[in-house]
């Protein structure tokens, strides 16, 4: 039976989400964890895929993958059990025995969390809109061989707690794509580049690429499909723990770096 997941993770300690030798990704945890529970024996012959993949430090609300198994009652909770608490599943659905979450899921959605509360949000939101269509990324991208033209879906600024968030919506992107428009629209906030410097980004006529912001604030946020995910329950003990303890942990640093800059 071939089932569709979603999952999370928390992206700091991962090298990515796609597999590499020597290196803890987050397709390595899940394949060793469908191993350990006898979901699938070879990745290969399950069919195991990932929507796409991300970069280092990269974290994911809700990514969405697919395998084949003869105990797909064990693709939810069971799996959960056996996964390291900085990665967990959310949700399952039953699919066609040919459904790809590569080329069959309709949209990726990323938001960009800035760290600035004194960026101009008004002015990245007008910039952010100038990226909305079919564009020419080049600038805004490293692109290689691929095909360098994508199409943003939407673009815009929503308001956040420690400062603006940048959503962006695309059927695809291209690697380093939402970091590079990110960086430009936080220049953009910070007076250092206006919509003209986006459609110059676009038309090709800058000369420069846009060097990507940062990766850990990055967050795959939502990948769209054609049909519902049943809930997985999350261990409040494990994930939900975990994240708790993250979420904490970042505040008493974020408080100890205002003791200094302010001491």
């Amino acid at each position: 039976m071939r089932v569709a997941f979603r999952l999370g993770w928390w992206g700091a300690r991962f090298a990515g989400s796609q597999r590499q030798a020597g290196e803890r990704t987050v397709e390595g945890e899940l394949i060793r964890a469908c191993a350990r529970t006898k979901v699938f024996e070879d990745p290969y012959r399950a069919g195991f895929w990932l929507s796409g993949r991300t970069d280092r430090g990269v974290h994911a609300r809700a990514q969405v993958g697919a395998l084949t198994t003869d105990h797909p009652e064990r693709v939810g909770e069971v799996l959960n059990r056996a996964l390291e608490p900085d990665v967990w599943l959310t949700g399952t659905a039953p699919v066609p025995d040919d459904w790809h979450p590569r080329y069959d899921v309709t949209f990726r959605t990323y938001r960009y969390f800035f760290a600035d509360p004194l960026l101009d949000a008004e002015a990245m939101e007008r910039a952010a809109g100038r990226f909305v269509g079919e564009h020419d990324v080049s600038r805004l991208s490293r692109a290689g061989s691929r095909n360098p033209v994508r199409r943003i879906l939407a673009s815009g600024i929503l308001p956040g707690e420690a400062g603006p968030v940048y959503e962006v919506s695309s059927r695809s992107f291209l690697w380093h794509q939402v970091r590079c428009m990110a960086a430009a629209l936080e220049a953009v906030g910070r007076g250092e580049l206006d919509e003209e410097g986006i459609d110059a980004l676009l038309s090709g006529e800058c000369r420069r690429n846009q060097p990507a912001a940062p990766a850990d604030r990055l967050v795959l946020w939502e990948v769209g499909t054609s049909f519902p995910f049943a809930p997985v329950r999350l261990d409040a003990e494990r994930a939900g723990g975990f994240l708790l303890a993250t979420a904490q942990a970042h505040r008493a640093r974020a408080g100890i770096a205002d003791l200094l800059r302010t001491g």
